[in-house]
């Protein structure tokens, strides 16, 4: 099973050090539909994805991990981002669809 990292230069080039495979993208669309390609794949586990790219997708990926378990899709900082305060319970809601 394959671990993929996406997002900019940085964050994949942090991965790569530690051997894992990455892709760099700059645009959510691009990542967006990368990911649902990779869902098809029966060999990818986990895919990382940089918060600054993953943002402005959060819900159609939370629809994605709705419809596809596998592989788990993990959102991680980018280098220099700020730390952000994810409300899990809410994309948990979405990602279950209750009470949406």
């Amino acid at each position: 099973m394959r671990v993929l990292a996406l997002g900019e230069r940085a964050f994949v080039a942090g991965f790569r050090l530690a051997g894992v495979s990455g892709l760099e993208v700059e645009d959510p669309t691009q990542v967006l539909r990368t990911v649902t390609k990779l869902a098809k794949e029966k060999d990818v586990a986990i895919v990382l994805l940089s918060d600054r790219i993953a943002k402005p997708i959060r819900s159609y990926l939370n629809e994605l991990r709705a419809k596809n378990p596998w592989p788990l899709i993990y959102e991680l900082p980018s280098p220099g981002s700020k730390q952000e305060k994810i409300e899990y319970r809410g994309m948990l809601k979405q990602i279950l669809g209750v009470g949406t």
